[in-house]
């Protein structure tokens, strides 16, 4: 793989360094430093004239901090005369700011998609947007990745008798049918209301889980107020073992005590964003995805096919 050059920002360098050794590539530094007024400045240690520029950068807390140094790290790919420029961003964090809920507000997915192209990106690697649509905001290539292969691999190793896999809604159910597919499993959803970004109500489960095991699927876990209020409901269904796995695993406020209380046989992640070691509970897995990502970073270098990754995969 001639002609790439891949950096990674601050907000996760340990998932850039596993991509690097899995494609046998050097990670090339980059120096983020802070002015006295609190401005952030990046400088690219490395030559990227006339290469191909990957910029590995999930928006994990404090996103804003690492949206700005990302877009600065683009801005000074481009000065640099990259020949293309790709944002790997392995987390959106604005993927939940879709749609306008009430009048008057922005809408953020758009708005920093439109702010990575004004910086520089000519590409976008990312994986598990919260909404699809969030794709269509780009006016750039998006190369859009999940990880239910990954996370259904690891299940296989599982006793999976009597098993139902749950969505906590019926937004997520399409990905929580290709994941039940993978593992030939039914299927069941939460019919949820959120009421507030920490507060919903799931007032019914659509499908069949009384006294079956579950593995509840999530694309992003934040504080954990669905999964406990979906755990109330399933409980009242005399379900058995519980399981539960998600892409990005942020467990930001409570959401580690809440976790800890609901009596789950695991729980599994994968490491989208960077994962501190007191959230990490006995009884937790945290999967890579770097093969995955390195594997899309050499097909597009090499002009390859990246939705083939996916193809017969359910």
């Amino acid at each position: 793989m001639r002609g790439i050059g891949i950096f990674s920002g601050s907000a996760h360098p340990e998932l850039a360094t596993e991509i690097c050794a899995t494609l046998g590539l050097p990670l090339h530094q980059a120096n983020v430093s802070r002015f006295s007024n609190d401005c952030l400045q990046v400088q690219l240690q490395s030559n990227c004239r006339e290469k191909d520029v990957y910029i590995i950068q999930p928006l994990c807390p404090p996103v804003q901090e690492h949206l700005m140094e990302l877009m600065l790290m683009l801005d000074a790919a481009r000065g640099a005369s990259a020949a293309r420029i790709t944002a790997v961003i392995p987390h959106y964090a604005y993927a939940r700011s879709d749609k306008k809920e009430t009048p008057r507000i922005s809408i953020g997915g758009r708005l920093v998609a439109d702010l990575l192209n004004t910086a520089g990106a000519d590409r976008v690697l990312t994986m598990a947007l919260h909404a699809p649509q969030v794709h269509g905001f780009f006016s750039v290539p998006v190369d859009h990745l999940n990880a239910l292969n990954v996370i259904a691999e690891h299940f296989r190793a599982r006793d999976l008798t009597d098993t139902v896999v749950v969505s906590p809604d019926l937004g997520n159910a399409k990905n929580a049918t290709q994941f039940a597919r993978a593992l030939h499993l039914p299927v069941a959803a939460g019919s949820k209301q959120r009421l507030a970004d920490d507060k919903v109500v799931i007032d019914a489960i659509v499908g069949n889980v009384r006294g079956k095991n579950v593995i509840i699927l999530d694309d992003e876990i934040a504080t954990g107020g669905s999964i406990l209020e979906l755990v109330r409901k399933l409980e009242e269904l005399d379900v058995r073992r519980m399981s539960l796995a998600c892409t990005h695993g942020l467990f930001t406020g409570k959401a580690i005590e809440r976790l800890g209380s609901c009596g789950f046989v695991e729980i599994v992640t994968t490491n989208t964003v960077p994962i501190a070691p007191e959230k990490r509970l006995p009884n937790m897995t945290v999967l890579s995805i770097a093969p995955l990502l390195a594997e899309a970073i050499h097909r597009i270098h090499e002009g390859e096919s990246v939705s083939s990754l996916f193809v017969n995969s359910f």
